[in-house]
């Protein structure tokens, strides 16, 4: 089994993003962390693909990509 850390699932509420794991673990970081996922509307939030075999998150409207273990160590951009 591989260490690779996958999403599941990505939810938002006003002030935290949510990504769900593969292994059921939830984890939340802070909106603000983020200013252009914190900028966008709803229906862009929502527009997301996982990539790098689910280790990552893209918002392709945005121009905007996240990889999970970065939100494990507290980083606010992945380049």
């Amino acid at each position: 089994m591989s260490g690779l850390i996958k999403g599941k699932e990505v939810h938002f509420d006003d002030t935290y993003l949510h990504v769900k794991l593969s292994d059921e673990r939830i984890i939340s970081t802070p909106l603000d962390w983020y200013k252009p996922l914190k900028n966008a509307t709803l229906a862009q939030l929502k527009n997301y693909t996982f990539i790098c075999l689910d280790s990552g998150i893209e918002w392709e409207e945005l121009d905007y990509q996240l990889s999970i273990e970065s939100m494990l160590h507290g980083e606010s951009r992945v380049a």
